[in-house]
């Protein structure tokens, strides 16, 4: 019987080309509504043919992976980053061949990277939480499935990102 570390769960881009593999469950499974999730979604929406990274609701959904659980398999070479702001550490990770948006890397502090959720082939796990929810859409009612936080600072989305910190300190 395979241990939770062994699962591979891979992520391609619309057309294949570019694909990651995360290996092990993810940190947490969350939909954001931040601001500036909501101005990366547009951005890369209005990438010629690209696929929209966020949900119905407005959202983007995203599996959170410690870095050194996230690699990219095939089409390195293929992704291209784009920042919000030039002063920001966050950079957004597109697929150059079919503007498929992949992943987020919040710069050299954080120990995560944020994948995007539409992104991964097969049945992901369990939506856990959604943050940021005060910048929803206007006339947007989120189910009541989830803890629905307003901002990013819930207890449970720090105590996992704590938690996974932890084996990385350990190089586990």
């Amino acid at each position: 019987m395979p241990e939770k570390n062994d699962v591979i769960r891979t992520a391609t881009c619309a057309c294949g080309q570019v694909e990651l593999e995360g290996r092990g469950p993810p940190i947490i499974h969350v939909e954001c509504f931040c601001d500036d999730c909501q101005e990366g979604g547009r951005r890369i929406e209005a990438l010629p043919n690209a696929p929209s990274p966020r949900g119905p609701l407005g959202g983007t959904d995203f599996l959170l992976y410690r870095k050194d659980r996230l690699r990219v398999s095939r089409g390195e070479s293929l992704l291209s980053g784009f920042k919000l702001k030039d002063a920001s550490e966050t950079r957004r990770l597109v697929a150059t061949c079919c503007n498929s948006g992949m992943f987020m890397d919040m710069g050299p502090g954080p120990h995560w990277y944020s994948v995007y959720g539409n992104r991964f082939t097969g049945e992901l796990p369990p939506l856990e939480l959604r943050t940021c929810t005060r910048f929803k859409p206007a006339g947007v009612e989120l189910p009541k499935d989830v803890p629905n936080h307003p901002s990013f600072l819930s207890v449970r989305f720090m105590t996992k990102l704590f938690l996974a910190w932890i084996p990385m300190l350990l190089k586990r």
